[in-house]
């Protein structure tokens, strides 16, 4: 299982990191994404992949003898997909932006000035 989520981490990365270097800015927005989604799956394998149960400690015990699923990756992945969402939306909306004064989504469009400017 791990296997796989390390290829597909990878993936993930170079997928994005292709993304990132295309002119468009969808294509930019897309690896900004990919890039995210890579790094929420490095941090939960990180976190290391266990079967056990939540980390409650019964009021009898005084510490943990059992299996237990750590939750901080996964309250850290779950705040990065909060504030990745939050990224995305402003971006969307920034780039519908741009497309609407530009009439273009590439970005070298964007450092070419106009003739007129000149």
């Amino acid at each position: 299982m791990e296997i796989v989520l390390v290829l597909l981490i990878g993936i993930l990365y170079a997928s994005g990191i292709f993304m990132l270097l295309r002119r468009s800015m969808v294509k930019l927005l897309i690896g900004l994404t990919l890039l995210g989604n890579g790094a929420n799956l490095l941090i939960f394998l990180l976190g290391r992949i266990t079967k056990g149960k939540p980390p409650v400690i019964d009021t009898a015990a005084k510490l943990f003898t059992d299996v237990y699923a750590d939750p901080v990756p996964q309250a850290l992945i779950l705040t990065a997909i909060v504030i990745s969402f939050g990224l995305q939306a402003f971006a969307i909306v920034l780039l519908k932006r741009v497309y609407v004064l530009v009439n273009s989504d590439d970005l070298d469009d964007l450092n070419t000035p106009e003739e007129e400017d000149i």
